[in-house]
C-alpha cells in the first residue's frame, strides 16, 4: 500500500498543499496525511502516517524538505520505516523518483540529502554575514515593531471606553501586543 504525507509550514500556502495531495493522489497513494505545521513542530499527521504503515507498504512524499529537516532527522525516520518493514518513496528528487526499498534509492537519498543539508547550512551562514555587515553599517534595525507603533491610537481608542477587544479588530493587533501598550503604558 502506498500512503502519501503532504506538508506545508503555513496556512497561506494552501495551493502547495492541494498540488502535494494531487500530486500524491496521482502516484495512487490509498491513504494521504496532511497537514500545515512548521517542520520543527509536533506533526501529528507524520507520526499518523508511519503508524499505519505496515511490511511492504511504502510512505510516499512529494519533495524531500516536506519529510525530513535534516540528515539526522531523515535517518531516524528510515530507521523508523525499515523497523517496520516500509519503504520511502520520494517522488521529486533531482528529477528522479528515489525509492529507498533498493539499493540505488538509498544511496541516491544520502547524497541528495547531504547536499540539501550543506546547501541549507551555506544560506543560513551567507545570511548571517550579511546580517553582521549591515548592522556594522547601521543599516540593520531589524523588524519594526507594528504593534507599538499604533500604540498612541490604541491609548486614544481605549480612553473612549471601547472594548479590548474592539481595539485590536479595528488597528488589526493581537491581544498580547495591546497587553505590552498597556503595561508600557502603566510603568512609563
Amino acid at each position: 500500500m502506498l500512503v502519501g504525507y503532504a506538508r506545508t509550514s503555513t496556512l497561506e500556502q494552501d495551493a502547495g498543499l492541494q498540488a502535494q495531495v494531487r500530486d500524491l493522489e496521482a502516484l495512487g497513494c490509498d491513504l494521504i496525511y496532511q497537514e500545515q505545521v512548521s517542520s520543527v513542530a509536533e506533526r501529528q499527521e507524520l507520526e499518523n502516517a508511519i503508524k499505519s504503515l505496515r511490511a511492504g507498504d511504502k510512505l510516499v512524499v512529494t519533495k524531500l524538505d516536506r519529510l525530513a529537516r535534516s540528515v539526522r532527522h531523515l535517518g531516524e525516520l528510515l530507521d523508523t520505516l525499515e523497523g517496520k518493514g516500509a519503504g520511502l518513496v520520494i517522488q521529486s528528487l533531482g528529477g528522479q523518483q528515489v525509492d529507498t526499498t533498493t539499493a540505488t534509492g538509498k544511496l541516491m537519498l544520502n547524497v541528495m540529502a547531504s547536499v540539501a543539508q550543506f546547501e541549507r547550512e551555506m544560506m543560513l551562514e551567507r545570511q548571517k554575514e550579511g546580517i553582521a555587515k549591515a548592522k556594522a553599517e547601521g543599516k540593520y534595525t531589524g523588524r519594526k515593531p507594528t504593534a507599538m507603533a499604533k500604540s498612541d491610537a490604541a491609548k486614544s481608542l481605549l480612553a473612549t471606553g471601547m472594548s479590548k477587544a474592539k481595539v485590536c479588530e479595528h488597528l488589526g493587533i493581537s491581544r498580547a501586543s495591546l497587553y505590552r501598550i498597556i503595561a508600557k503604558q502603566e510603568t512609563a
